[in-house]
């Protein structure tokens, strides 16, 4: 929200410096995000007048001239405007001037030979106009050497204030003023708004066509036609306060409608009445109907948009933008002006499905006032005789104002128990009744009923804030909190431990954490095991993110293809975040997942003189999710490896992690090619994913320390062994099955070497194994080796049909 200061003298009598308003806007909660001060900018440029013109020697286009700035020594200036003259006053600029127009620095330059010491500007180049032609002609009599700033009235600081969505009442300058005046650093200008008594009856009608249940989209509907205009341009003032704002002035009427729009926050329209067919009808859009609007597109309806509509179709879209074809331009000569109520939520929707954002829009999404509908009506039509002349006719109003007013029984206690700020009834008074609020009864209890301009205030909390926030912040005594006795309790759930525990477990093997949209396209979706009708948005925020997440591998894998696309292959990410099963609560679930790709394995990528990286495979994805479950102290003596996983891992390249037949905590393995096409991803992806919700809880130890550390002082030895085993029996239960052979000695088993081929029965492979024994006690004889050796090759043998390999 932008204004000027002199604007804001309009409506708040004050004497209080530039920082002295902003730093009370700030403290009220008007966050002051900038003020603009043009005078400084301009400040280098004064008025001059030109002594003489004449021809440049070696330019046809170009004019030496000389002039006065004020201080009686001639300056030589090169000017290729063509409408440079002696005797004219204009705008100059000396040499080390920045030039807004143009972002340069002027100095002494040479121009074809003649030597230029400043320059003559026009009001583009100087940021205040679009006028290219020529340079500035001031009036005969503009004082000469004074800043042009000063003299053009440019010397007005726009302030912008950063305006949250619960105060629509501030979205206008008068409301801004109301504020600072229950601060006590000004007083609140009440200027009287007459009606307006219009000569007959409007002849254009108004029809509300809308059913029942729809009339809360437009509750009122007011209009008034205006005969024998002349719309020609807005006055200076007018111009000068929209341009200064960041709006193009376009003509009297227009004009007028934005500066109410500031001026009061009453959003307003214009139709040119020669364009408008018949009487205008509220009504909801006909799916496929199109409006070319204001901005010069052209939008698709559909039924969920309200327009306003004649004869001829659509002429604007309610509270959001008018039509081009019944637009106000230099012939208009009989204008309706349209005042209305429009619904917030509908409108904040069908501007966001449109696209379009302008000021009526922010302001009716938020909440305009209204019991200011009628009177804006009569401001508009006032400004519209005052600037353009005309009749007025009565208006025709449809509907009628709501009522919004609401009666809280509000305790003055409730300022102390809340915001710990001991204040005196009376100064809590004035400021409600300052802020428009009507304070009623003497006790400790009081009946406070809000303004309309107030939809935001509800209960007895919002008086609270409002009362605190004008007496100041700063008021709040600061007191220490109590220091709480004995040892405080975990403040942490195992699931918050165990997300940041995972973070930094992913973080230190090499991954990167990524952050992805909860939402992902509807396709996506069905592809990882979602796109339910419960899990589609209502209202997403693109097209494409149409759905809530049902895991964090498909926005990871699209990361990991967009960073291949831009010249980072090999790829290693990882989330820790939720995942939606369904619209429930339960049907949430935190996972971490990690994503490689290519050669983004855990002892890095890239290339080397050595040869190329490693390419990535299932096993680095296991590899992750081992070393995350033990980093979370989950034991993984008992955790089962079981062949395949979800439909979007390769069937044969993947694995399912799970305690027991029904307890499944996550899945790895390479992504599927079916899912690789589906997602245009290229090259090898390898993912994994752990399900943070379902790992069992740490069993409770009566004691945080740690168990002291063992370590034994016998060597390790080391025995291989080879079996021959049916081809479909997983080589994980053949280590199951040595382990449980001897778990006190041994201390790891590793399988390196699988061999298929001569010397091995058809259907059948060799699996080699390695099985570390670590002494705790003594050292081990030959005879006891041999009897572990002989009980790992029977155990192997009864569990899963193994023989030892000749």
């Amino acid at each position: 929200m932008k204004f000027t200061l002199s604007w804001l003298k309009d409506h708040l009598d004050t004497e209080a410096a530039l920082d002295v308003i902003a730093e009370t806007l700030t403290r009220i909660g008007l966050e002051v995000e900038g003020i603009e001060d043009k005078a400084a900018a301009l400040r280098p440029y004064v008025i001059a007048r030109v002594l003489t013109a004449e021809q440049h020697p070696n330019a046809d286009r170009l004019r030496v001239c000389s002039v006065d700035a004020g201080d009686g020594q001639p300056v030589q200036v090169v000017c290729g405007a063509p409408n440079a003259r002696a005797g004219m006053l204009s705008v100059f600029a000396p040499p080390g001037t920045y030039v807004p127009g143009k972002a340069i620095t002027l100095s002494v330059g040479t121009i074809r030979g003649v030597e230029s010491r400043g320059m003559l500007c026009s009001g583009a180049e100087l940021g205040i106009g679009e006028d290219h032609d020529g340079i500035l002609d001031l009036p005969e009599g503009s004082p000469v050497g004074t800043p042009y700033a000063v003299h053009a009235g440019l010397d007005d600081p726009v302030i912008e204030i950063n305006l949250t969505p619960n105060r629509p009442d501030c979205t206008s300058v008068h409301g801004i003023a109301r504020d600072l005046a229950a601060t006590g650093i000004g007083t609140l200008k009440h200027a009287p708004l007459l009606p307006v008594h219009g000569e007959g009856l409007c002849p254009v009608t108004v029809d509300l066509a809308l059913e029942p249940a729809d009339r809360v989209l437009c509750p009122l509907f007011a209009l008034r036609l205006v005969r024998g205009v002349t719309n020609g341009p807005s006055p200076a003032w007018m111009q000068a306060r929209l341009r200064a704002i960041g709006l193009r002035p376009i003509n009297a009427l227009v004009d007028i409608t934005n500066y109410v729009t500031f001026d009061r926050g009453r959003p307003l329209h214009v139709f040119d009445a020669a364009k408008v067919g018949g009487g205008l009808s509220v009504r909801r859009a006909q799916e496929g109907e199109t409006l070319k609007a204001l901005d010069g597109r052209t939008h698709t309806l559909n039924a969920d948009i309200v327009v306003i509509a004649d004869a001829n179709g659509v002429e604007s879209i309610a509270g959001i933008i008018g039509g081009e074809a019944s637009g106000c331009d230099a012939g208009t000569t009989d204008v309706l002006i349209e005042s209305a109520l429009w619904d917030p939520a509908n409108i904040a929707q069908s501007g966001r499905r449109l696209g379009v954002v302008t000021d009526a829009r922010y302001r009716f999404e938020r909440g305009v006032d209204p019991a200011f509908a009628l009177s804006g009506l009569d401001l508009a039509t006032c400004l519209v005789l005052d600037l353009c002349g005309g009749s007025p006719t009565q208006a025709v109003v449809a509907g009628a104002v709501p009522e919004t007013e609401r009666t809280i029984d509000f305790p003055w206690t409730e300022v102390r128990r809340l915001a710990g700020i001991e204040l005196s009834r009376a100064e809590m008074t004035v400021t409600l009744e300052s802020l428009g609020f009507h304070v009623a009864g003497s006790g400790d209890r009081v009946q406070v009923r809000t303004p309309s301009w107030r939809p935001d205030v509800e209960g007895k909390a919002d008086l609270v804030e409002e009362i605190v926030r004008i007496a100041g912040l700063d008021r709040i005594e600061a007191k220490p909190l109590p220091r709480a006795g004995g040892v405080g309790k975990p403040l942490l759930t195992v699931i918050q431990k165990r997300t940041r525990a995972a973070k930094r477990a992913l973080a230190s093997r090499g991954l990167m954490e990524a952050v992805t949209w909860s939402f992902i396209p509807h396709d996506d979706a069905v592809l990882f095991g979602g796109g339910g009708a419960d899990l589609v948005l209502a209202n997403p925020i693109a097209s494409e993110l149409s759905d809530m997440r049902p895991s964090l591998v498909p926005g990871l894998l699209r990361a990991a293809q967009r960073n291949a696309d831009r010249g980072f292959p090999d790829a290693a990410l990882f989330e820790v975040g939720q995942c939606f099963a369904t619209d429930a609560p339960e049907g949430q679930t935190i996972r971490a997942t990690a994503v490689r790709r290519g050669g983004g394995t855990h002892l890095g990528g890239g290339r080397h003189w050595d040869g190329g990286p490693q390419v990535v495979d299932a096993f680095a994805a296991k590899a992750d999710a081992l070393a995350l479950l033990t980093a979370l102290g989950i034991p993984t003596g008992g955790l089962q490896v079981a062949a395949g996983g979800p439909a979007w891992l390769h069937p044969g390249r993947s694995g399912t992690l799970r305690f027991g037949p029904r307890t499944e905590i996550g899945w790895f393995g390479e992504v599927h090619p079916r899912v690789m096409k589906a997602l245009d991803l290229k090259g090898t992806l390898v993912a994994f994913e752990i399900v943070l919700d379902a790992l069992p809880l740490p069993k409770h130890k009566p004691t945080k320390a740690k168990p002291a550390l063992a370590l034994s002082d016998f060597q390790p030895l080391s025995r291989d062994f080879a079996f021959v085993v049916e081809r479909a029996v997983p080589a994980g239960d053949l280590v199951k099955a040595a382990l449980n052979a001897e778990r006190k000695l041994i201390a790891g088993i590793d399988v390196f070497d699988l061999y298929e081929g001569a010397g091995i029965p058809e259907g059948s492979k060799s699996v080699a194994i390695a099985v570390r024994l670590q002494p705790v006690e003594r050292t081990l004889t030959d005879a006891e080796i041999e009897a572990v050796s002989a009980r790992i090759v029977a155990e192997v043998g009864r569990k899963t049909g193994a023989t030892l390999r000749a």
